[in-house]
């Protein structure tokens, strides 16, 4: 048997850190996709994670095998479970079968997090091990209440992203403190729907009879009630509002990543601003219909948004200096004048470690219908590669490393040069980097047609091994095509913008000469206006030409 390596994912929970911001979900049910696709999107967002791909091969176990249980966020062993007779294989966070998971942290009743000690199933193991067994999205969910009532819950508060090719639902999951297991709530989205969750639970009313579309603990409502945290009629409970607070600096850091999604393609969304500003608490909803459908480039730009034309805009405020930069450093919160502010919290930011795009469609046999988007880094400037859900062999340049070594031979590293060069003078370095970025997104998007007809004629005639050496192959090409990419991105980028000059280029990117040959005098970029007011109203006439 191969030993099983350990996926790791890592979000914030609330004990360790502050407002457990941390990760982004997006949704998109099959009739709301263009192509028929179920669509989730992950942004695993922490300041020491990094970005690599990993994979658990399928594999059958003897009686009595045990599986060990690693927490996600700290490497710390938690404990063993025996192992079922067979296991599937996980890529990423997508099994054989098209399922896909993604979480959020949203923390929740402090005293709500595991007391008794005994409790061995955190959050991302959960995660792992669903994906490891589980077929269906259906399958997973009450495979994962199962695996917390008979292990013991090690997490806080979370909401999961589960998807198969048929349906996605949204799990909302928190401990029990002092009691062993966990209380949940799952609702499966609707087909024409889009939704997201994002350090916020967002279910809230829903009709518990309707069996079909919703799934829970058998103590839901009554471990609520219990706690005090609950007192109405069972047909009024609210998962979101009993078991976690929503005050308006958590909905405007939170929430508002989700909204800012919603009205890309529903303007009609622009209504729940104000909930996610704190002027009013009527809640946004879990989902919505949206006015055009969603496809897997929308979805990929969405993961990019940094609220670019609403009044959150990260590249408008004097935050952003005079490159107009969409991001700000940790921490977020500062005071001044004995008062507390926030800088705003986007889906693109600069501690993600990985992200993806996950796409499971049911009109291919399942290793080719399945296909992870994979990308390392800042979700804005990374490139998102296609990873057939039935890979057995990981690309070296998306292999395990971690933030403490550098490595030009890493795809995470070469994204993070290039975005860390951007984040100094971000509105002349992006350019460069749309023109390296998109044009290999949109090769890898446009040649899935043609390869997804490859690779079924392959597994439908019964040649599987063919199609895992294929895919294999082709994953090793794309993320070293990819990598290779940056790391010239990166060197160009650095020579183009050396000492805060700006070399001259031709219309294809080569750096200018004179008619000598010796290159061309540089163009100073200054600052913007604005940047030149601000001096002056800071120093006066200190710096006056007299």
């Amino acid at each position: 048997m191969n030993k099983l390596k350990v996926l790791a994912i890592a979000a914030l929970t609330a004990a360790a850190a502050p407002s457990a911001e941390a990760c982004t979900n997006l949704i998109a049910g099959k009739k709301a996709t263009t192509d028929g696709s179920v669509m989730v999107t992950y942004a695993a967002d922490s300041h020491n994670l990094y970005g690599m791909l990993t994979h658990t091969p399928a594999a059958f176990h003897r009686p009595g095998e045990m599986r060990k249980v690693i927490e996600w966020d700290t490497n710390k062993p938690l404990g063993e479970i025996p192992q079922p007779e067979r296991t599937y294989n996980v890529v990423g966070n997508m099994n054989e079968h098209q399922l896909a998971i993604g979480e959020s942290t949203w923390g929740g009743h402090r005293e709500l997090v595991d007391t008794t000690g005994t409790a061995i199933i955190d959050y991302g193991s959960l995660i792992q091990i669903a994906l490891e067994r589980a077929r269906t999205a259906r399958e997973a969910i009450d495979l994962m209440g199962e695996l917390v009532n008979k292990y013991g819950y090690a997490s806080s508060g979370e909401s999961f992203s589960i998807a198969d090719k048929n349906e996605v639902w949204v799990m909302e999951m928190i401990g029990k403190g002092a009691e062993k297991g966990a209380v949940w709530i799952a609702v499966r989205i609707p087909d024409d729907a889009i939704s997201g969750h994002a350090n916020e639970p967002r279910i809230r009313k829903v009709n518990m009879k309707d069996k079909e579309n919703v799934k829970y603990s058998k103590d839901v409502i009554s471990f609520a009630r219990k706690r005090g945290y609950f007192s109405g009629k069972d047909e009024d409970f609210s998962f979101a509002d009993a078991y976690s607070k929503h005050e308006p600096d958590k909905r405007r850091s939170c929430d508002a990543r989700v909204w800012s999604y919603f009205r890309r393609f529903k303007p009609e969304a622009d209504k729940y601003y104000d909930w996610c500003v704190g002027k009013s608490d009527e809640p946004m909803p879990l989902y919505i219909i949206p006015d055009k459908k969603v496809s897997l480039k929308d979805m990929e730009w969405s993961m990019r948004d940094h609220y670019e034309g609403t009044p959150l805009d990260m590249t408008k405020d004097v935050g952003a200096g005079p490159n107009h930069v969409p991001y700000r450093w940790r921490p977020a919160d500062f005071e001044v004048d004995g008062k507390t502010y926030s800088m705003e919290r986007a889906i693109a930011t600069q501690q993600t470690g990985w992200s993806f795009v996950s796409q499971s469609r049911d009109w291919l046999p399942d290793p080719v219908g399945g296909i992870l988007w994979f990308g390392t880094d800042d979700t804005n400037t990374s490139v998102y590669m296609p990873f057939y859900c039935g890979m057995t062999e990981i690309p070296a340049e998306l292999e395990h490393g971690d933030v403490n070594n550098f490595s030009f031979d890493s795809n995470f590293w070469m994204t993070n040069w290039v975005a860390n060069q951007a984040y100094n003078r971000y509105d002349l370095m992006i350019p460069d980097i749309r023109k390296v970025q998109e044009p290999l997104e949109e090769k890898y998007r446009s040649s899935r047609e043609a390869r997804d007809k490859e690779l079924a004629d392959m597994v439908n005639a019964g040649h599987y091994a063919d199609y895992v050496a294929s895919v294999n192959k082709e994953g090793a090409e794309i993320a070293r095509e990819a990598t290779d990419a940056y790391r010239e991105l990166g060197k160009y980028l650095f020579v183009k913008f050396m000492d805060g000059n700006i070399k001259y280029t031709d219309k294809d990117g080569k750096f200018k000469v004179t008619k000598h040959g010796i290159p061309q005098y540089p163009k100073f970029g200054g600052y913007d206006k604005k940047y030149y007011e601000n001096i002056v109203r800071e120093t006066g006439d200190h710096l006056l030409v007299k």
